[in-house]
């Protein structure tokens, strides 16, 4: 079978992959991590997808190879355990990369491991000492959630390690979703990886205002002053809300969109591909509208959530969810009519044991049509006549769990030519115990011994352009007031748009006082009607950027963080904005800030541009005790692209559904 070369790997495939390393490594033991599809040189790549779009592509078409990237430990006669990573070509069955990974760099955590981390405490009598300075309550028992050990401190050696945050659960509601997180504990176990001993308990302060840095203040009764606060329906005090009315989406001729070959879809004029790795989670690929290209890819690289409490060792609370767990390894079971609505298409996913084999994780992404207000309309005020179109969206949807934390990441296209990259955060905080009638400066208490601290969540998102082809440069315009003048602006209304083409490669922030808009352009390709050449923009949100000292271990390892929009060369393997490898980084390596330190010249060339935004989280109770979504978008349209609006032939049709409530119907409202 002749896969499609951004098709991800096949279960027979990674056999092969997963049997090629074993034969390369005898009389060793392999710990398998990841096998996942090894994306074709772009090279390779765009010279296949020119013969796919031309319609020359024939069964005997030469095809890039089929690549695997496998990553693995290996562990030696003498226990000593290496990180290896190999790129197996799958059709001549034999490794043509390979490398022992740099012992200054640690793989990223896997599921096994967090399962490792919390046997390992519950044997640990170290553990079981720094618990029995508490006394819980009769029917409680101990929760252990593993966290990234962050970045190291600095009299730390470079060992691998794993941190752990505790938590106490009320065990007689006799259900397994009672809230934990009402209840932290102020220890801190943390494990050597490659023992698998607990070798020290962290005992973080727990005091307020006016306390320090290490002032340890608890009593026994750890939790007598914390609250239960339940999210789960069927412990809510007084149940769900029942005046809800069922909205259903409802499309009874089935979908607009086709999907084939499993990873193309179709729909109305767009055309793009969708991938998925343990890392990124959902890729898109290839895209297309109406017969012209777009993007090459597109993806979320790299996300960073570090936190502002400074009391040792939440210093050390910094995670890098992409690169330190992976978005695909975390990616969600999606439900039917709960996490996507209406007529819609699941992709699977792969993921790896660690023996090699594969398990299968269904509804990985959903793919959904949905309605997104009104896309344009104009009224005829002399005629009585409105024309009104509705914008509809097709939306490729996953979701991670992090711990506490969920993040919703979506891909939505409309009629408009647009794309829209969305985050959406929410799940439970990350709270820590305070004392009782305390509060804090690091953050906000949410409810009795809760305090939940002060953090940012910054993303960055990958823009790989093909803007009516590969050759592009990035433009960014500003508009300016222009100080008033007898000669060029006597009233004092004019302003002027300047424009100028980033050179080098280099970042640049948000500057909503000059509405700074950063285009994609094809500067061989002219606008007919505007002469200005065929582009795609996005405004840069102007959201905070990284506020850890510049100095700090938070700041030196997410330089993505710290400017909202990189220019950079394409390089084949380039992914990631914070590096290969985040997980107890001390610094950013072969991230998006090295590739800036280049130099290169970006000016007509195979450009990439990246997007750093995010929120700074100081908590509020509302969010307590599960947050309402807090929603942050990247608009990413066209700019003299078209020759005018691209969805002029959207029908402007009835929803035929729709109907008038009867003013009866609603009375007990308006009481």
């Amino acid at each position: 079978m002749n896969l499609h070369p951004l098709a991800g790997l096949s279960p027979d495939e990674i056999k092969v992959a997963r049997d090629v390393v074993v034969a390369s490594h005898l009389d060793t033991i392999i710990y398998f991590r990841e096998i996942y599809l090894s994306e074709p040189p772009k090279a390779h790549l765009t010279e296949f997808l020119e013969l796919e779009h031309s319609g020359r592509l024939s069964p005997t078409t030469p095809r890039p190879s089929r690549l695997a990237l496998c990553q693995y430990d290996v562990v030696g006669r003498e226990k000593s355990t290496e990180y290896h990573e190999s790129v197996v070509d799958i059709r001549l069955r034999r490794r043509v990369k390979h490398q022992v990974v740099d012992k200054k760099f640690h793989a990223a955590l896997t599921v096994n491991e967090f399962d490792v981390f919390v046997d390992r405490c519950k044997a640990s009598p170290l553990f079981q000492k720094a618990l029995a300075d508490f006394d819980l309550p009769k029917g409680f028992d101990i929760v252990i959630e593993p966290w990234p050990y962050g970045g190291l401190d600095l009299s730390d050696d470079n060992r691998r390690y794993m941190q752990g945050l505790i938590f106490a659960q009320d065990k007689t509601k006799n259900n397994e979703d009672a809230n934990f997180y009402s209840y932290p504990l102020p220890v801190i176990p943390v494990m050597d990886c490659a023992t698998e001993a607990i070798v020290r308990v962290d005992r973080p302060a727990t005091g307020g205002k006016g306390d320090g840095l290490y002032g340890q203040t608890f009593s026994r009764d750890i939790i007598g002053h914390a609250n239960a606060s339940e999210y789960v329906p069927e412990l809510l005090p007084g149940g769900p809300r029942k005046d809800l009315k069922p909205l259903n989406v409802v499309q009874p001729d089935g979908p607009s969109f086709r999907v084939t070959n499993e990873s193309l879809v179709e729909w109305q004029k767009w055309r793009f591909r969708v991938g998925f790795n343990p890392r990124e989670g959902a890729t898109i690929h290839d895209v297309w509208y109406d017969g012209r290209s777009v993007l090459y890819r597109l993806a979320i690289s790299e996300m960073t959530v570090p936190y502002a409490d400074p009391r040792p060792p939440y210093h050390r609370k910094q995670a890098f969810d992409f690169g330190d767990g992976g978005g695909g390894n975390t990616a969600n079971n999606l439900s039917i009519g709960c996490d996507c609505l209406g007529v819609i298409k699941y992709f699977d996913a792969l993921l790896t044991e660690t023996d090699g084999s594969t398990t299968k994780l269904p509804n990985a992404i959903c793919l959904h049509e949905q309605d997104n207000g009104i896309g344009w309309k104009h009224s005829n005020w002399r005629t009585d006549r409105a024309v009104v179109t509705r914008s509809r969206e097709l939306v490729v949807q996953f979701i991670i769990t992090l711990a506490n934390y969920e993040y919703i990441f979506a891909y939505k296209f409309d009629q408009a030519g647009a794309i829209t990259v969305e985050s959406r955060a929410t799940g439970i905080l990350n709270v820590v115990n305070i004392d009782p009638c305390k509060t804090s400066e690091y953050g906000n208490v949410v409810s009795g011994g809760v305090l939940a601290q002060n953090h940012q969540h910054i993303f960055c998102v990958r823009i790989d352009p093909a803007i009516d082809g590969h050759d592009n440069s990035v433009v960014v315009e500003e508009s300016h007031p222009m100080p008033m003048n007898e000669a060029t602006n006597p009233n004092g209304n004019l302003y002027r748009v300047i424009d100028y083409t980033v050179d080098r490669a280099g970042w640049l922030d948000a500057a909503p006082d000059l509405n700074r808009v950063v285009k994609m352009t094809n500067p061989h390709r002219t606008n007919p009607v505007s002469g200005k050449p065929v582009a795609y923009k996005f405004t840069p949100l102007a959201t905070q950027r990284l506020l850890a000292d510049p100095n700090s271990v938070q700041a030196r390892r997410a330089r993505f963080a710290q400017h909202h929009v990189w220019v950079t060369k394409y390089r084949d393997g380039e992914l990631y904005a914070g590096g290969n490898y985040t997980l107890q980084s001390q610094l950013e390596i072969g991230g998006v800030s090295d590739a800036v330190k280049r130099g290169d010249r970006v000016a007509d060339t195979d450009v990439v541009v990246w997007n750093s935004f995010g929120l700074t989280h100081n908590p509020r109770v509302e969010d307590w005790p599960v947050m309402p979504v807090d929603i942050y978008q990247l608009n990413i349209r066209p700019s003299d692209f078209f020759t005018a609006n691209p969805s002029l032939d959207v029908p402007s049709s009835r929803n035929a559904s729709s109907r008038v409530v009867q003013s009866d119907c609603c009375r007990d409202a308006h009481i």
